[in-house]
């Protein structure tokens, strides 16, 4: 079995932006989906852990962009296990165009939870590891994000229908979506965002009221939050380039 796995898109209109370009969201799904069939086809994707009463969670992510894929574009996605631990484990990702050049790095982070008790549970470090692949991905692993100064007062919002994934719980890439929507649209036309980091803090379920934050902390870079109750259940930072 193939280490790395390796999986080819089109890009549709119904996938782009104003711009004629693929969305953030949009690449955060391709890596979901990359993710979950490279697990799947190795022995630990959704029904395997299923069956084993645990789930797959993302805890972090973290994207670099260098050029975003336009309308009918062929790209090919790369996902390989970085590092397995006791209780997370290390995936990256590589998304390159036709002539195999490199659009985007991406590295995020995973853990296991019971899904009764939704509760971390321990890893299998041996049979996980067999498929570490010794591949660079040369952008920063995900970090701390800094918490935004007032977390209890926010652009509210509640979660609907059509923020729930299969498990019932506030999407991973609906979390991007909403917080990428607090900015201007200026801010998409004259700039790029160039990283998008975000941390996964606790689950967001159906009917949860939250607060949007978002807060400058140098220029063109962006701390920003989802809050319940004046405590954050995920922190971003996204830096914009010219």
């Amino acid at each position: 079995m193939e280490l790395i796995g390796k999986y080819h898109f089109v890009t549709e209109s119904y996938l782009l932006d104003f711009r004629g370009r693929v969305t953030i969201p949009m690449m955060g799904n391709y890596m979901l989906h990359a993710a979950s069939s490279h697990a799947a086809t190795r022995g630990f994707g959704f029904s395997d852990m299923t069956e084993k009463n645990t789930a797959w969670v993302l805890t972090r992510l973290a994207m670099e962009i260098y050029r975003y894929p336009v309308m009918s574009e062929p790209v090919t996605l790369y996902t390989w296990i970085d590092d397995v631990g006791r209780l997370f484990t290390q995936r990256c990702f590589q998304l390159t165009d036709a002539a195999d050049v490199i659009l985007a790095y991406a590295r995020s982070i995973w853990g296991a939870i019971d899904i009764a008790t939704r509760r971390p549970t321990m890893l299998d470090i041996a049979a996980l590891g067999k498929y570490i692949a010794d591949r660079p991905c040369p952008i920063e692993k995900p970090g701390k994000i800094a918490a935004i100064e007032n977390e209890s007062f926010g652009i509210p919002y509640q979660v609907k229908y059509s923020d729930l994934d299969i498990n019932g719980h506030f999407n991973s890439i609906k979390y991007i979506e909403h917080l990428l929507d607090m900015f201007d649209i200026g801010f998409f036309r004259n700039k790029e965002v160039q990283r998008f980091e975000i941390s996964y803090l606790s689950e967001g379920m159906y009917g949860m009221p939250l607060t949007l934050h978002k807060q400058e902390m140098l220029p063109d870079e962006y701390a920003l939050a989802v809050c319940c109750e004046g405590k954050a259940i995920c922190r971003a930072k996204v830096q914009f380039a010219l």
